[in-house]
C-alpha cells in the first residue's frame, strides 16, 4: 500500500449519509449537527467547505470542514480512517483546506480538537499549528424553536 494515491473533492449534498457513516467509524467525538440536516445544511450554504479524501477507487478515506464565513478560516472534522492514518492523508485534506483558504484571501487557520485527542496534538502541530491556551470554546445549544 505504500503507492497509496490520495485524491480530495468537494462533497455532494446526496453524500451527507456516507460521510456521517464515516464520522461514525473515523472520527472522534460528535456534535449537535451530525445528522443529515446538518450536513445537508453545511453543503448549501457552502458546496466548498466539505471536503472529501478518496482513494483512486472511490473509497472514502477522510474529511475536513474548511469553513469560511468571510473572515475566520474555521476547520473541524478532520478525520482518517483508521487504517490510512500516517499515510498522508490527512496531509492531503489540510492542503485542500489552505489552498482554499488562501484562495479567498484567508489570514489564518483555526482548528476545533478535542481536548482528550491527543494523537490529534500531534498531528496538527506536525502539520504547523499550535495551541493557543489562552482561548476556550463557549457553546449553547439551540432549541429547535430557537433557530
Amino acid at each position: 500500500m505504500s503507492d497509496l494515491r490520495i485524491y480530495t473533492r468537494t462533497a455532494r449534498i446526496d453524500e451527507a449519509g456516507a460521510v456521517l457513516r464515516f464520522w461514525r467509524e473515523a472520527a472522534e467525538g460528535t456534535s449537535i449537527t451530525d445528522d443529515p440536516e446538518g450536513v445537508t445544511a453545511l453543503i448549501t450554504r457552502d458546496p466548498e467547505a466539505l471536503v472529501l479524501a478518496e482513494t483512486s477507487d472511490g473509497t472514502l478515506v477522510g474529511t475536513v470542514i474548511a469553513g469560511y464565513d468571510g473572515w475566520r478560516c474555521s476547520l473541524y472534522r478532520l478525520a482518517v480512517h483508521p487504517s490510512y492514518r500516517r499515510r498522508g492523508v490527512g496531509s492531503a485534506l489540510l492542503a485542500a483546506a489552505e489552498r482554499r483558504f488562501t484562495a479567498v484571501g484567508g489570514r489564518r487557520g483555526d482548528a476545533m480538537v478535542l481536548e482528550s485527542n491527543e494523537p490529534a496534538h500531534r498531528a496538527w502541530a506536525a502539520a504547523g499549528y499550535h495551541r493557543e491556551d489562552h482561548w476556550r470554546r463557549w457553546v449553547k445549544p439551540f432549541a429547535p424553536s430557537e433557530v
